[in-house]
């Protein structure tokens, strides 16, 4: 058990680590990638000094006409540099939003992969109960401190399995419709009692748990994941 809690402490300090070295990292290169943005846009008052440097080396030109179409230059120049603010803007907010979406990716994907591992030792492992009791009267598996409430078809199917891992017995699908049906077991069909085992496992709800304290033994039948000493069937 120390193992175990030292492996899980290694692995939030090495996804913490990853974290923090990601988000340095995305932080750096989108500022790296703003600066040079910024640095590379043209200025806004470009186009006004061009339109001002008409003004200064064209002084002849004076009809209404020339004065007219200076005008309009300049007014472009003022629309141009509205333009780019704009855009300077727009790059800004865009560039934020790319450094959220980016960290929170990062933070979901090291979530995933943890808990992957997580999920992996417990695969290795198997789950751990320190008592299955199963009650038939009110339809009800108490499984560790978590209490569920079942069908009567899942609880006879859980009951068997329990009595059965109480005899160290391991039951094929045939076997389990028979004890349930009270046929003999060639009168029975194997695919009945892997359907009670499918819906019992749905019943349970959370998938890993339920295939984990419910194993699939190759070629022998089904059995659970349960010390007998902690199985009591009431």
């Amino acid at each position: 058990m120390p193992q175990n809690s030292t492996s899980v402490s290694e692995a939030r300090a090495a996804g913490s680590r990853v974290v923090t070295i990601g988000v340095v990292a995305i932080v750096a290169i989108l500022a790296l990638a703003a600066a040079f943005l910024f640095t590379t846009l043209p200025d806004g008052n470009a186009f006004n000094a061009r339109v001002e440097r008409i003004f200064v080396e064209n002084d002849g030109l004076t009809s209404e006409a020339e004065i007219k179409l200076l005008e309009i230059l300049a007014q472009s120049g003022t629309a141009f540099s509205e333009v780019l603010a704009g855009y300077r803007t727009v790059i800004f907010v865009l560039l934020v939003l790319a450094t959220g979406l980016l960290i929170a990716s990062l933070v979901l994907v090291v979530a995933i992969v943890t808990l992957n591992r997580r999920l992996g030792e417990i695969e290795r492992q198997g789950i751990q109960v320190a008592a299955l009791v199963v009650r038939r009267e009110d339809n009800s598996v108490l499984l560790n401190d978590m209490e569920f409430r079942l069908t009567a078809a899942a609880i006879e199917t859980l009951a068997v399995l329990a009595e059965a891992r109480l005899d160290g017995d391991i039951l094929s699908g045939a076997e389990i419709e028979a004890v349930i049906s009270g046929r003999k077991v060639e009168d029975c069909d194997e695919a009945a009692g892997a359907t009670r085992i499918k819906r019992l496992r749905d019943a349970l709800g959370n998938q890993v748990m339920a295939e984990l304290l419910i194993k699939t033994v190759a070629r022998k039948g089904y059995s659970l994941s349960v010390a007998p000493d902690a199985v009591v069937v009431d």
